[in-house]
């Protein structure tokens, strides 16, 4: 067991992986709700000699923590020109054999009803799976659990990503939703008319 291995192992915490590695993919991370899940991340990954990169907002890229997150592999985003992020990324993956970039869909650590598409729509343009992966804080492990197909439906693909994060545990639970509710409604509202 490496040094990330034994961190996550004496701070309790599990990881599992139940997929084959995969040299392209992006991956969806959720719940996040704390600074804490990048650092579980990355111990988690790195336990097993993985590497994947991530998108962060730009701010966090300063001097010298800039220097320290892309030798981590961030990405800064510029939430203002994100149709330029996700084309940057497509072309990385165009570019490189082996890339993983991992992708918070709230997009922020306080509670946010409205996931952005931005990793569905990666997925779909690099031609690469698309991966979910989760931090669970009450059974205190984190997983890269399944590869999900996409369809051509993306708000389709949405839903049944936020029905499949629902029942996570999030560091901070009260800062975590799905919005399922409102849009468990709306989607039935319109079925019906």
């Amino acid at each position: 067991m490496n040094l990330a291995g034994r961190i996550l192992h004496w701070a309790g915490w599990k990881f599992t992986i139940n997929i084959t590695p995969l040299d392209k993919c992006v991956i969806v991370i959720a719940p996040h709700t704390s600074n804490w899940d990048f650092i579980l991340g990355e111990l988690a990954i790195h336990s097993v000699g993985m590497k994947a990169g991530f998108l962060m907002k730009s701010t966090w890229f300063f001097f010298p923590l800039g220097f320290l997150m892309r030798g981590l592999g961030g990405i800064a985003v510029n939430r203002k020109h994100s149709g330029n992020v996700t084309h940057a990324v497509v072309e990385a993956f165009n570019t490189h054999q082996r890339l993983a970039i991992g992708i918070t869909p709230e997009g922020t650590r306080s509670a946010n009803p409205h996931w952005h598409t931005g990793a569905l729509r990666i997925a779909k343009e690099a031609q690469v799976p698309l991966v979910l992966a989760y931090f669970d804080y009450g059974k205190r492990e984190v997983c890269i659990d399944r590869i999900m197909q996409l369809t051509d439906d993306v708000d389709a693909d949405m839903l049944r990503i936020k029905q499949y994060y629902r029942h996570f545990t999030a560091r901070y639970p009260e800062k975590f939703t799905t919005g399922l509710d409102e849009e468990d409604r709306a989607q039935q509202f319109n079925q019906q008319h």
